[in-house]
């Protein structure tokens, strides 16, 4: 008797799964619904950069020396005139005294042979050659006075020295950059914008800025300059950024997550991201049946699609998309509830 009862509750059991495996593939599929809503849409290109001076000015020797003085270091903010560098010139103020002598003497001679040339003493030739004397060597003192002006490394204007390559006591050859001085302009942000989106991106176009040492603090800046040449293998081109306000955190050096933002809007439709299949399609529920439209879109975030053209407000719109349901195919309604697992 108890093997009827369990065999027949076995039957039972089997008949009841067949059932409802039966109703899973008969029964049209569930899904859930989205509705547009209203919100701001943002179109923008992202590009990455570094934050660096505007102008950034080398001060550098023009003639070879060793470093006797570095009166500032870096960071430290200068005015136009202030002493940089002072270079070792003993040998040019030796020679700037012997010059001057030089000079004097050649002064002194030309004056005595004017007299003299004047009471018919001396001829024309030797006054001419004392007149020579004489401005070859105040030449030559002009030079020295010039060379020895050299030694002397002065700030151009009022700025912030970024970088200092010497020391004390250093030999530095001609050209060589002692400062980096940024002065006569703020920072600004140096991006590279993929070649693909640079046609959108015109000057005065607002930016969002982010660095991650500002955790949730977002600066704006907008598009100041384009560069006309593009790099052939990076395959982007490089995007001047300026800051709206210069009293800012950025420090020269510090990355830079820079939008570009090439649209927006206040009032958009939008959906979920989810939403839309491939092609830009979307699956619209009319009826109690799936009809699959293709609108017109707007820009296309991670989260959020923006629809122009072709959906009504009042739409119900399968999210997610569901490839596997066809046009005009007949769908039921996931509602979330307790049950909505079952057929």
């Amino acid at each position: 008797m108890t093997r009827v009862i369990l065999l027949f509750l076995f039957l039972l059991a089997c008949t009841g799964g067949a059932v409802w495996l039966g109703a899973m593939f008969l029964l049209p599929p569930k899904v859930t619904l989205a509705s547009p809503s209203r919100g701001a849409a943002v179109e923008a290109v992202y590009a990455t950069g570094t934050v660096e001076p505007s102008v950034e000015v080398p001060i550098s020797p023009r003639v070879a020396a060793r470093i006797v003085a570095l009166p500032f270091d870096e960071g430290a903010q200068v005015h136009r005139g202030d002493v940089l560098v002072q270079l070792e010139d003993t040998e040019y103020l030796a020679s700037l005294v012997e010059l001057q002598a030089s000079y004097d003497l050649a002064v002194k001679d030309f004056e005595r042979k004017t007299k003299l040339h004047d009471a018919k003493s001396v001829s024309d030739d030797a006054l001419d050659q004392a007149l020579a004397a004489r401005d070859s060597a105040k030449a030559k003192l002009d030079k020295a006075k010039a060379q020895n002006g050299y030694m002397t490394l002065v700030a151009p204007a009022d700025g912030l020295i970024t970088r200092r390559d010497g020391e004390v006591g250093e030999y530095v050859p001609v050209g060589q950059p002692i400062f980096y001085l940024s002065c006569c302009a703020p920072l600004r942000i140096s991006v590279e914008v993929d070649e693909e989106d640079i046609p959108r991106v015109v000057i005065g176009q607002k930016v969002l800025i982010q660095n991650d040492a500002f955790l949730g603090q977002v600066f704006e800046g907008k598009v100041s300059a384009i560069t006309p040449r593009g790099d052939s293998t990076a395959r982007s081109y490089r995007v001047r950024v300026t800051f709206n306000d210069d009293h800012h955190p950025m420090m020269i050096g510090m990355t830079a997550e820079t939008n570009i933002i090439l649209r927006e809007v206040a009032q958009a439709i939008l959906l979920p991201r989810a939403a839309l299949g491939a092609h830009n399609k979307l699956q619209v529920l009319e009826e109690g049946r799936v009809k699959i439209i293709t609108p017109k879109l707007g820009s296309v975030g991670a989260e959020k699609i923006e629809v122009l053209e072709g959906l009504s407000e009042q739409a119900q719109v399968l999210s997610p998309y569901m490839p596997d349901v066809p046009d005009g195919s007949d769908v039921r309604i996931d509602d979330g509830g307790m049950w909505s697992w079952l057929p």
